[in-house]
């Protein structure tokens, strides 16, 4: 695309100099190459427009920057260099990247997932949804980004801009015609999402978490309210959202004109489950519609997938798939790694390991609740495994301890990812939590140790939880990122049980 029909399309303050042909839109200096403009933003930890030199070294035709005294500095020190001087950087990188991919966003119909928990389940089921009945789909989530059959690793549970659009781009060269993607409360308030039109907007539930970056409950709620009200674009057409939740009202509100579909696993809304009647390995129930109703049996267990096959079926039915239609799917739908996935071990052992990704209070009990129903026949326990990632919201350490403790037999406290934090320290603070409860509590920092002591406490019957790192293949720690897998250090404990 041309430079001067680029800039027809992006909210500028003032523009100079002439560019070509641009090849590419790069917010990252490092891979800036010739032809391509590079938007230089200022962001949360650290500021783009320190890097416009490198970008120009790297043959960056065309330099765009939300800083007034970076681009009065680049008319000077480089005065024939297209420059352009906008507002919003991340607004310009969003309307500058859609411009030169050829506007990818207007040829996909998004299905947007919001939430605290359920967010990657939710996303996952819909997609395998709407692939049952033939369409081509891009999944963008934090587990993986899928381009019809293709499979890459996602570094982040929503992309910048840039990214996201030049993933949309390959899916529209690939054939699809649906993107569902995860848009977490950080993405929606730093403007990532910019410029993406969504159909069908979902939000899941809301409980504490992140007010290490957003302060308050109030503002993380404004933050996800965010896709209900449209960032940079109209408010979605429909808009499904989790009744059972107290939070349900303020997104009902926010959704303004859009057509709600409110979902309930407990009798609330138009939308709900009904007669639900649930065992290891399976979980029926009758999906009541306001057009309708069909029995649902999916191989997914516990209430709180319940919720999670509510919420993507009705954003399917939003999608035009057929109540009958998605009944077939369900029978056939899998879990998201990483979210209550079996450690395969050896049948003698007698108790089953499970790794998930909970890592808020709410998330631990919802866990522990479902761990709990599939044990209390046979009366045995349910041991948990967890930890709290360091420099993330301090104020959930210990509601995460209590929650563990108050639904478990045994509690294992160790590391998550404890970043810059001293381990300890973090533990203290969870530890609190636990110690409202009179249950019984190891401490261990060493994720690998602790997680053989969690295994090796087992007796036949009981459900060991490896929780807070789920599908994470790594481990964050102060001066360096190692590679860490729950589900292979179980498995390798597992095999020495033998």
């Amino acid at each position: 695309m041309h430079w001067a029909d680029a800039l027809q399309e992006v909210t500028r303050i003032e523009s100079s100099g002439v560019a070509g042909e641009i090849a590419g839109v790069e917010y990252d200096s490092r891979r800036a190459r010739r032809g391509v403009a590079f938007v230089a933003m200022r962001g949360g930890t650290t500021d783009g427009n320190r890097y416009i030199n490198a970008a120009i070294a790297q043959g960056a035709a065309a330099i765009v920057t939300d800083s007034q005294e970076a681009y009065a500095k680049l008319r000077f020190e480089h005065p024939t260099i297209a420059a352009l001087r906008v507002a919003h950087g991340r607004r310009a990188l969003a309307e500058l990247s859609a411009a030169v991919l050829g506007h990818p966003e207007r040829r996909l119909a998004v299905s947007a997932v919001t939430g605290t928990n359920g967010k990657t389940t939710t996303a996952y089921l819909l997609e395998q949804i709407l692939r049952s009945v033939g369409r081509r789909c891009v999944l963008l989530g934090t587990i993986e980004t899928r381009i019809g059959d293709e499979v890459r690793d996602s570094p982040h549970t929503t992309p910048e801009s840039s990214d996201t659009l030049e993933i949309f781009a390959d899916g529209v060269r690939a054939g699809a015609t649906e993107a569902v993607m995860e848009m977490s409360s950080h993405a929606l308030q730093q403007e990532r999402v910019w410029g993406i039109p969504v159909d069908v907007a979902i939000f899941t539930n809301l409980t504490q978490d992140h007010l290490d970056y957003h302060g308050t409950m109030e503002k993380y709620l404004a933050a996800k309210a965010r896709l209900f009200e449209g960032v940079g674009t109209l408010p979605p057409r429909v808009a499904v959202i989790n009744a059972d939740d107290s939070a349900a009202e303020a997104f009902a509100r926010a959704a303004g004109s859009s057509h709600r579909m409110m979902y309930s696993a407990n009798g609330r809304g138009n939308f709900r489950a009904e007669r639900t009647r649930m065992q290891a390995g399976e979980t029926r129930f009758q999906f009541v519609t306001s057009s309708g109703s069909i029995d649902i049996q999916s191989p997914l267990t516990g209430r709180v997938n319940v919720s999670n096959l509510l919420a993507a079926m009705c954003a399917a039915l939003a999608r035009g798939v057929m109540l009958d239609e998605i009944a077939a799917a369900a029978r056939e739908l899998k879990q998201a790694p990483g979210r209550f996935q079996t450690v395969p071990g050896p049948v003698e052992a007698g108790f089953a390991v499970v790794v998930d990704y909970a890592h808020t209070d709410d998330a631990l009990r919802n866990l522990i609740a479902l761990a709990r129903e599939l044990v209390k026949e046979r009366g045995s326990r349910v041991i948990t495994l967890f930890g709290c990632g360091g420099e993330r919201d301090r104020g959930k350490r210990p509601r995460m301890g209590r929650a563990a403790a108050e639904g478990s037999d045994l509690v294992v406290l160790t590391s998550d990812n404890p970043r810059s934090e001293e381990p300890m320290a973090i533990i203290a603070e969870a530890l609190a939590g636990v110690r409202e409860t009179t249950t019984e509590c190891i401490v261990e920092p060493d994720r690998t140790a602790a997680i053989g002591i969690a295994i090796r406490a087992a007796r036949a019957g009981d459900i060991v939880l490896l929780a807070g790192k789920g599908h994470e293949k790594v481990q964050v720690l102060r001066d360096r990122t190692v590679p860490f897998d729950d589900v292979l250090v179980a498995q390798k404990i597992l095999k020495e049980l033998l």
